[in-house]
């Protein structure tokens, strides 16, 4: 599947496509892409990878002449270029429909265009009944990829959603490590609010899984533990033997106290594959009877899989899943 084949990552200098990079760089691949807007996070992965097969493009997914030109000769995309913090795009959502609406678009426009034969696009549980920017922007995206999957008939477009991934770039975890470092309460908008717990490696595990199972149009979910951000907050501070204590500031723009990785609408339809949940494309055509007359029955669920109803880990799970993580080993100088 991989020999003599190249891969574009697209956003791949960010936490999910720097760990896919490492464990793709060694396999048969003729030659992996990454492509990017910064050249300084270019530039160090160059570095630091130092591997003749990995070649960087300088582009924007924005601009379709600039993904064109990478899309160009390429076999799979891993679509992972996105703007995914809430705050920021609360106060910036045109920027955020630029990036994770229109730019998705450009990349599964230029993939089909050039033959691409699957392109794996990366969503968030902010996704499901979104109250945010980045939410309602990752929506559309999805949206916007599946609707494109329908069309399609040499290219499969596949969609994975996941939840937070601990300690990647801009998430809590370092934020509440470097408040403990600074000697620094950890600040906390709401110990009950839950969270999906996912490792970068299992992210990754999911688009894998979708790479190698994925129809067109499928939407894939992994099965993920959760804790309340209290709970993560106690476990970390326990990890790392602090005394600086714990504020309530309330909760951040668009905000909410769970987060759900599948909707009632979706659950009912879900296909259990033990790990995970695969959600096939409502391939309907527009047909106006089915939705003023046929209608269907039984289209909705008693409950959404969402951060509350899920497994929700011990303070001493969540010490257990911490140490799995080389950025929680490097921290406390296990490595």
């Amino acid at each position: 599947m991989l020999k003599n084949k190249t891969l574009l990552i697209t956003g791949g200098t960010g936490s999910f496509g720097s760990t896919i990079l490492k464990k793709f760089q060694d396999t048969d691949f003729k030659e992996i892409r990454i492509y990017s807007r910064d050249e300084k996070k270019q530039h160090d992965l160059r570095v630091e990878i130092n591997n003749p097969k990995v070649k960087f493009f300088i582009g924007d997914v924005r601009d379709l002449e600039s993904v064109d030109n990478v899309v160009r000769g390429v076999d799979y995309i891993f679509h992972a270029a996105a703007l995914k913090q809430v705050p920021a795009c609360e106060f910036f959502p045109l920027e955020a429909t630029k990036t994770n609406v229109i730019g998705t678009s450009n990349v599964v426009t230029s993939a089909i265009k050039h033959g691409v034969e699957k392109v794996i696009c990366l969503s968030t549980d902010k996704a499901v009944y979104p109250i945010n920017a980045m939410g309602i922007s990752k929506a559309l995206m999805e949206k916007v990829a599946i609707a494109n999957s329908r069309n399609s008939i040499h290219t499969i477009i596949c969609v994975t959603r996941y939840g937070n991934v601990m300690a990647s770039r801009g998430s809590v975890i370092p934020y509440f490590i470097e408040q403990i470092k600074n000697n620094n309460p950890i600040t906390l908008t709401d110990p009950n609010m839950t969270r999906f717990l996912m490792s970068l490696d299992e992210a990754v595990d999911l688009v894998l899984f979708a790479f190698q199972n994925g129809v067109t149009g499928d939407l894939f979910i992994q099965k993920s533990p959760a804790s309340s951000v209290g709970d993560l907050a106690q476990a970390i501070t326990e990890l790392f033997n602090s005394k600086t204590g714990m504020i309530v500031i309330g909760k951040r723009h668009g905000e909410k106290m769970s987060e759900s990785l599948a909707s009632k609408e979706e659950i009912v339809l879900a296909e259990d594959l033990t790990n995970y949940y695969r959600i096939p494309a409502d391939n309907r055509d527009l047909n106006y009877n089915k939705f003023f007359i046929e209608g269907s029955q039984n289209n909705q669920s008693e409950e959404d899989y969402n951060s509350s109803n899920t497994n929700q880990l011990s303070v001493n799970q969540i010490k257990e899943k911490l140490l799995t993580l080389d950025y929680i080993k490097n921290e406390l100088n296990l490595l």
